[in-house]
């Protein structure tokens, strides 16, 4: 019923060929346009997938990249600046529920109602997989009441998932723009530490009593819940 990615860019043609014979009828890109435009999605053509655009700034590198590269990539004024305005991946996921509502609330209602598309399962991605989606992916698990733990170590499997080919290359882009690799910054674009994932959910539970609180506040009707604990949970 509902499986989470990286961006669909990089699929090969069997990749695209298994998309197209999987029980997904629904993708959910959370990118920013500068990221669409950047790195397409591969989608099939032997049907119709329905896509849905729901921006989340948070979490996206473009902007911080798009400025080192107007700068030459070698400012290091504005590296400097860069750098010490990175957030870290708490501040970084609950600015996300802060800001996102509206988009972790639709992506919640999709799930819940997308009985009516064939196939009728639901893919959600970003450009990584691990923050937007890695976020989005625990709020709905923890509003149909999965175990914390369970979700936490979903979220935490990710930096596994990306290690190799796509961590290495990401970091490459970010030392060819001039931009030194600290722990910080590694953290930010490749890991997935629990301790970042059980702060934005403290913050679900500080702030609206947790994710069914979150989801209710922010528009998403009772009998859309009920209806996405049992596609979740049946």
């Amino acid at each position: 019923m509902l499986f989470r990615s990286d961006a669909l860019s990089g699929l090969t043609d069997a990749g695209v060929r298994a998309l197209g014979d999987s029980p997904i009828g629904v993708v959910v890109d959370f990118r920013t346009p500068a990221e669409r435009t950047l790195a397409p999605d591969l989608l099939p053509q032997t049907r119709d997938i329905r896509v849905v655009e729901l921006s989340i700034l948070e979490g996206a590198m473009a902007s911080l990249a798009q400025d080192l590269m107007r700068a030459g990539g070698a400012d290091p004024a504005l590296i400097a600046r860069a750098m010490a305005q990175l957030p870290t991946l708490d501040e970084l996921y609950v600015g996300m529920l802060q800001h996102g509502a509206h988009a972790f609330t639709e992506v919640a209602r999709l799930v819940a109602t997308s009985t009516d598309a064939s196939p009728t399962a639901v893919l959600v991605h970003c450009t990584a997989g691990k923050d937007r989606t890695g976020v989005a992916t625990a709020l709905l698990l923890e509003a149909v009441g999965a175990d914390r733990e369970a979700v936490v170590a979903d979220y935490a499997s990710g930096a596994a998932q990306l290690a190799g080919p796509w961590a290495d290359g990401m970091l490459a882009g970010v030392q060819r723009l001039g931009v030194p690799l600290t722990p910080a910054l590694v953290e930010l674009v490749t890991e997935t530490p629990a301790a970042a994932l059980r702060a934005a959910l403290a913050w679900l539970d500080d702030e609206h009593g947790g994710a069914t609180g979150y989801l209710r506040a922010a528009g998403l009707a009772d009998d859309d819940l009920v209806a996405l604990r049992e596609r979740l949970t049946a």
